[in-house]
């Protein structure tokens, strides 16, 4: 089963435009920018859990401009 997540991303004003073309070249990664508390929010999809945190780890918040994340897990519902 994937794993699925809302990324809700801080960025440094001068630098929206290159974080957000850096966090679309990530795969399973759609990205919107928003208005209101957070600059964007990115929906992730991968293989596992670990690889959500490998990709937060490893390719969002390395990211030059990125000055804060939340990371928000979400899973379709089994009852």
């Amino acid at each position: 089963m994937a794993a699925n997540a809302y990324v809700l991303v801080n960025i440094e004003p001068a630098m929206t435009r290159e974080v957000v073309d850096r966090l679309n070249s990530i795969s399973g990664a759609a990205v919107r920018e928003v208005l209101g508390p957070y600059d964007a929010v990115v929906e992730l999809e991968a293989g596992t859990v670990e690889d959500i945190t490998e990709i937060m780890r490893h390719r969002i918040r390395p990211i030059n401009g990125v000055t804060n994340t939340v990371t928000c897990l979400w899973f379709t519902n089994s009852v």
